[in-house]
């Protein structure tokens, strides 16, 4: 995967991208960081990416122009790839497990960072294919998000991880939480580890684990079971 960030702060992203799972994913040749800084996209000798909203009102929103440029020199460097734009802000859809399963599988993301009180409408309405958030609250900008986004995303990519399998029991997998987890010593501080996974019983240990993510889920996120149901249903 090739990924391309817009960003007007792009000395953000290299102690996340340049360590652990992203560094090594980079080594295997598996995903491709390019990074963008929006302020060599202007046409302003200042290099100003903002202006004032019309109709009045407070703070000032990132101008289209620049973002318009950026995306389209992206573009045209590999035009067989046909990237996904995505636009990370407030009022995009909350990020998933599915969400990031299906961004997982494109060849090339083009990642906006927003800031400010966001971006012109125009970039919504004619470039952007998808906006995401990652949560009900509001950040700085779009760059935080960027990297959560692309660490959701890249462990995902065949090969990233050295377990493949690793993938299948995790949090929100089935709509499920992960069941709990121990390693040793067996016996710490006057507790012990469940005796079923001490006891070699495969079979015994699957059906344990899968008990308690149910009963984890049930205490903690009610509403995964019932968008389970719900999805159930609906095939």
């Amino acid at each position: 995967m090739r990924v391309d960030i817009i960003t007007i702060f792009p000395e953000m992203f290299a102690p996340v991208l340049n360590e652990s799972i992203m560094l090594r994913a980079q080594g295997k040749g598996k995903v491709a960081f390019h990074i963008h800084d929006l302020r060599g996209y202007t046409c302003d000798k200042h290099r100003k990416v903002d202006d004032r909203p019309f109709g009045g009102g407070s703070g000032m929103l990132m101008q289209p122009e620049p973002i318009f440029n950026a995306v389209e020199a992206i573009k045209s460097k590999n035009r067989k790839n046909k990237p996904k734009v995505i636009l990370l802000c407030p009022q995009g859809r909350k990020l998933t497990q599915k969400i990031a399963k299906d961004i997982a599988k494109e060849k090339q993301i083009i990642l906006i960072c927003g800031h400010y009180e966001g971006v012109d409408e125009r970039v919504r309405v004619k470039l952007v294919d998808e906006e995401i958030s990652i949560g009900d609250y509001v950040l700085t900008g779009g760059e935080l998000p960027a990297m959560v986004l692309i660490d959701s995303i890249v462990r995902l990519i065949p090969g990233v991880l050295g377990d493949k399998n690793s993938l299948n029991f995790e949090s929100f997998e089935g709509n499920l939480l992960e069941h709990p987890h121990y390693t040793r010593p067996a016996n710490w501080r006057r507790m012990s580890v469940p005796e079923v996974l001490l006891s070699g019983d495969h079979k015994k240990i699957e059906a344990w684990r899968h008990k308690e993510a149910l009963k984890r889920t049930k205490q903690r996120r009610p509403d995964l079971l019932k968008k389970s149901r719900v999805e159930r249903r609906s095939k």
